[in-house]
């Protein structure tokens, strides 16, 4: 397993904190991904965001305020704080980073963090080099002249924009193409084969490991972890490379009863997490399993298969555990989740990384079976023999339905109609007996089948004797 070897140049915004960096982030994105708030520290996880412009592309990581210039010149920050990991993230972007856009706010004026940041920069070459001096919240250009006391920070010519409005953006991204096209390696955003691309959800109520397990997947910190329940805020993407097969990896925000009625940021935090579960196509539900399974937990799972997406229950804190008897522990939740029978259980540790690696390989698996595709010779043969040892069962009325065709409509997820006569009636358990019998027939692990029933005139054959 590694990461994509063919990056983009690297930009990172940086800055205070309440400058603006999350706006401009969504504004040179051109997507809604950061949480933007006037509150200082909305920021806790850095976003990543592809830009493209004047057919070039770079990568955009949005890093939470710098709230002390000593995590800057510090080489080991031994504090385990949430605000001291945040500072500890936004520094290795830095670090890594080819251009850097030191952000300031015009409308502030220059504060004392400001000067403060901008002396360790100065003193930090590997910074200097890399710095462009950028003014937010210019209103129009006739302000311009309101950027020149920024000069004072000995950062260079203060470039103005206003994130908020997009003036100036543009030109801003021409700078960003010229000052980076030497390091550029041309690569596009649609060099990732969409075909492909494998996009997995890590999905679960707050504070069951989520973090942890991308963090233990990936094998370094890309994520902060914190007991904190909400300290993920916001969907990450990560996409790393396993068995010649690019998987995308978004770990989302806690969905929970309270936080759906919440006015703070738990509320847009798992509106966010539902709209990346509807981007991807395997979920990753992680529950705590030594804590019992709550109504909760079903809920998820309910909004998981309406939305027809594959899934995988990741039993974390396995090590947490007395009774290590997993076959015990899997009759415990299908008990508890019977209509999910189908969905594999990994039980996992992501804090010690035990078992951590069978996922991605049941990923794979799954990814497989969910493109399954029949042919109409496939579905006769397999619904003659569903016949033959089931006759089909009528759910009212006295006439004996008769089934006359079971065809696949569509793949991932694979989907299917069963037509019966125009007055029958089929009862519902003969339709998931089918669905059993094709998934003992063709896996389709962690997948989602649907069987619709549709009422047609007969055609020449019957399967129902």
């Amino acid at each position: 397993m590694e990461e994509n070897k063919k990056q983009l140049p690297l930009v990172a915004i940086c800055g205070r904190t309440n400058v603006g960096k999350s706006t401009l982030f969504n504004c040179l994105t051109e997507r809604n991904q950061a949480l933007v708030s006037p509150i200082a520290g909305t920021t806790r996880d850095s976003n990543l965001g592809v830009v493209e412009w004047s057919n070039s592309a770079f990568e955009l990581v949005d890093t939470a305020g710098l709230i002390d210039w000593h995590y800057l010149t510090s080489k080991k920050i031994e504090d385990e704080s949430i605000d001291a990991k945040t500072q500890k993230q936004a520094k290795s972007y830095l670090d890594k980073a080819d251009l850097i856009l030191f952000l300031v706010d015009t409308k502030v004026g220059i504060l004392p963090e400001d000067k403060e940041l901008a002396q360790a920069i100065n003193k930090l070459g590997k910074y200097k080099n890399k710095i462009l001096l950028v003014a937010n919240k210019v209103d129009n250009f006739k302000n311009a002249s309101e950027t020149a006391p920024f000069n004072k920070l000995g950062l260079g010519e203060p470039f103005p924009i206003s994130a908020a409005s997009g003036m100036g953006t543009g030109d801003l991204l021409d700078k960003i193409i010229n000052l980076i096209d030497e390091k550029r390696e041309f690569k596009k955003a649609e060099d990732v084969d969409s075909e492909n691309l494998i996009n997995v959800c890590i999905i679960g109520k707050p504070n069951v490991g989520k973090s942890s397990l991308l963090n233990s997947i990936l094998g370094y910190e890309r994520v902060i972890v914190s007991p904190i329940a909400h300290t993920t805020r916001e969907p990450q993407n990560t996409e790393l490379t396993y068995k010649d097969q690019t998987i995308r990896l978004v770990d989302t925000a806690g969905i929970s009863k309270k936080g759906t009625k919440s006015k703070g940021f738990e509320k847009p935090g798992i509106l966010k997490s539902l709209k990346s579960l509807d981007k991807a196509e395997i979920a990753l539900l992680v529950f705590d399993i030594s804590e019992p399974l709550t109504h909760q937990d079903a809920k998820i799972i309910q909004e998981i298969v309406d939305r027809q997406k594959s899934l995988i229950f990741i039993a974390n804190k396995w090590d947490q555990v007395e009774e290590r008897n997993t076959k015990k522990w899997m009759e415990i939740i299908y008990d508890k989740m019977p209509f999910a029978t189908w969905v594999p259980i990994q039980f996992i540790s992501a804090k010690t990384g035990e078992k951590v690696n069978k996922i991605l390989d049941l990923i794979l698996e799954i990814n497989t079976q969910r493109r399954l595709q029949l042919s109409d010779s496939q579905t006769d043969k397999f619904l003659k023999h569903v016949v033959k040892i089931h006759k089909p069962a009528k759910g009212s009325g006295t006439k004996a339905p008769r089934i006359y065709e079971f065809r696949q409509v569509r793949s991932n997820p694979p989907g299917f109609i069963l037509r019966i006569g125009p007055n029958d009636d089929l009862h519902f358990s003969y339709v998931r007996f089918v669905e059993n019998r094709l998934r003992e027939k063709c896996g389709l692990v962690g997948t989602p089948v649907s069987i619709t029933v549709t009422k047609h005139r007969k055609s020449h054959t019957t399967y129902n004797e």
